[in-house]
């Protein structure tokens, strides 16, 4: 994918650790665009404080991270030809987002923001004005989903989709797992309700003994999930396996039965799209931008959010019907290519050089 060399891209966003979605497609998006030839400057947003002991002091460790931030931002959007944001919702946006949209602006530099959080729809509800404001600066507005391109355009900002990327080197199928076993790859937060996965899962290993699941990510509500599993009668049944690297992850996945997503808000996870590369038929909440990346009956099951009853209906169903655990398998891997590098890429090579062909008037008082 060529038409991206020689382009100097700044790419603001999160790294991991942690391994959170927009973390690891910013992470991704950097190493593609360099193997691109595409001159890449990363600016992140959650650099490590300095000196460490500031992330103790809740009250003023924003400023201490906010200020390099605005540092970094000034040099890096002074030397790039684009610079591209990944954007989120809530204090993400006042605190990254925003700034680096108006440093741009000074700077002269066109931007591209990449709005990703699932929680945009409420997000906007409150603060549509605040974000217009500051997109009116923005040379493109990007997103993952037809969900999210919906939800803007309800607040009078038309967005184009670019969809996120797999890795397929690393996410491919292989061998099934020696038995029944679930895996969710979301953090343990209640947004992603993973209470509901164990409930659901209770009913599986009522029918089927063997079965494991998998929870594969931590966060603030491992210790009430393992008193669930506890509760349930399911300490040996489930795994807390914690944050696992992206190697790791494919090698987890590919020992899986069933991939479980069961998040109360979403965009468009990653983990559906790793799971479909991975060959595992994929049971999913039908909540945000799921919907808008796979099919009911076709590429996935979907089952309303928080409803561990229709949950353990789907898994059972896959778990049962080997031939529409193929079905699945095998279509999911076929729509699965519209997410590769090769198909994204060129739609990112267009949004860059088109971005960059509309380079802002300077503001006033401000030398470029």
């Amino acid at each position: 994918m060529s038409g991206v060399a020689g382009l100097r891209i700044g790419i603001v966003g999160p790294l991991p650790p942690p391994a959170g979605g927009m973390a690891m497609q910013t992470r991704q998006l950097a190493e593609l665009l360099g193997g691109a030839q595409a001159r890449v400057e990363l600016v992140p947003t959650n650099p490590p404080y300095r000196p460490a002991w500031v992330a103790r002091l809740r009250g003023v460790r924003a400023l201490f991270r906010l200020l390099p931030y605005l540092a970094a931002l000034w040099r890096a959007a002074g030397r790039v030809d684009v610079l591209h944001v990944m954007a989120n919702s809530g204090w993400s946006w006042h605190l990254f987002a925003a700034p680096a949209i108006w440093v741009a602006r000074l700077r002269r530099t066109p931007v591209v923001v990449n709005y990703r959080g699932g929680e945009a729809g409420p997000f906007l509800a409150s603060s549509a004005a605040a974000v217009r404001a500051s997109m009116r600066h923005a040379a493109r507005l990007v997103v993952p989903s037809g969900f999210l391109r919906e939800v803007f355009a309800g607040h009078g900002m038309p967005a184009e989709i670019v969809p996120n990327i797999v890795d397929l080197r690393r996410f491919h199928p292989g061998a099934e797992g020696p038995g029944p076993q679930i895996i969710v790859a979301r953090n343990l937060e209640p947004i992603y309700d993973n209470a509901t996965a164990i409930r659901a899962f209770a009913q599986v290993h009522a029918r089927h003994a063997g079965a494991r699941l998998v929870l594969a990510g931590t966060g603030p509500e491992e210790a009430a999930l393992r008193a669930l599993a506890a509760s349930l009668g399911l300490q040996a049944a489930v795994e807390f396996a914690g944050r696992l690297d992206r190697d790791t992850m494919a090698a987890r996945l590919r020992a899986s039965r069933i991939a479980l997503n069961p998040s109360r808000v979403d965009n468009m996870p990653n983990s559906v799209l790793e799971a479909m590369a991975s060959g595992v038929p994929v049971v999913s909440t039908r909540v945000g931008g799921v919907p808008y990346i796979v099919a009911h009956g076709r590429t996935a099951l979907l089952v309303p959010p928080a409803d561990p009853d229709a949950m353990a209906q789907a898994l059972l169903a896959l778990l049962d019907d080997a031939g529409l655990h193929q079905r699945l398998r095998t279509q999911a891997l076929a729509d699965v290519q519209a997410y590769t590098w090769d198909a994204v890429g060129p739609q990112w090579a267009a949004v860059y050089r088109g971005a960059a062909r509309t380079a802002p008037p300077a503001a006033a008082g401000v030398a470029g």
